[in-house]
């Protein structure tokens, strides 16, 4: 439970602003912010006072409270809701961009990871499954929707796609594990994987179980997976809360060749 003296969180009693410096004072009040989170002094739940009031009382516009304000919430650092003001959340997960399951990027970053199904069952496969997986007209597949929580949170929902010839999952078997390990425990090897990641706004379906303002900007990844003799295993399309999930990847510049010049 969020400790109420924070709702009359007053940043003047630790916040010194230069405004000498060349720092733009959005990014100390900011930084400030984020350090009184990352010691604890500001925990999960924690709501801080409104622009109008810090900006008041730091002698500061209401344009740099907002920016100060929207550089945490692009952080994962707080949540802004209407009615509800700007609220400490739980910090975002990053998660590199690799051949990973969620379930175990969760409980790496210390989130208890938990999940709730809502669809487990045989379905034809669409137009789109059928060319990801490389399946005649007729074939089916098993079709997994899953919300998957952290810490009690909402973070992603997502679907799967796979042959009914490769694996047979329980929903109490999906409940408790992550679906990469599922596979492996049921003899397939996922090797590598095609994927496309991009953005979308929420539906009102969306919004309701990942718990987002309808039309929220949402993270979606689209994702083909293959064992190592090039069989496709898996198709996923998930789509996950921005506020609350990141994916990192390391960026190199290539091989170049001698008529190339950075």
């Amino acid at each position: 439970m969020a400790r109420q003296a924070v709702l009359a969180y007053n940043p003047l009693r630790t916040m010194v602003l230069n405004r000498s410096s060349p720092v733009p004072l959005y990014f100390q009040l900011a930084q400030h912010i984020e350090n009184e989170i990352r010691s604890g002094n500001l925990t999960s739940g924690d709501r801080l006072e409104n622009e109008v009031k810090i900006a008041e009382e730091l002698g500061l516009s209401r344009p740099t409270v907002r920016a100060a304000f929207s550089y945490l919430v692009d952080k994962g650092l707080v949540l802004r809701r209407r009615g509800q003001g700007t609220v400490v959340t739980k910090g975002k997960v990053s998660r590199s961009v690799k051949l990973t399951s969620l379930f175990d990027d969760l409980a790496e970053a210390g989130k208890s990871p938990t999940t709730k199904v809502i669809h487990n069952e045989v379905v034809k496969a669409s137009d789109l499954v059928k060319r990801a997986l490389e399946l005649a007209d007729d074939q089916f597949v098993i079709y997994l929707e899953r919300l998957r929580f952290g810490d009690g949170e909402p973070i992603a929902l997502m679907h799967n796609f796979i042959p009914t010839s490769l694996v047979t999952m329980s929903n109490e078997m999906l409940e408790q594990h992550g679906f990469y390990e599922l596979l492996r425990a049921g003899g397939v090897f996922p090797d590598h994987a095609t994927q496309r990641i991009s953005a979308k706004n929420s539906s009102t379906n969306e919004s309701l179980l990942l718990d987002e303002p309808r039309g929220t900007a949402l993270l979606t990844m689209e994702r083909t997976t293959f064992d190592a003799a090039g069989r496709a295993i898996e198709f996923g399309q998930h789509v996950y809360r921005a506020s609350r999930y990141a994916l990192v990847s390391a960026v190199t510049i290539g091989e170049a060749n001698s008529d190339q010049r950075v």
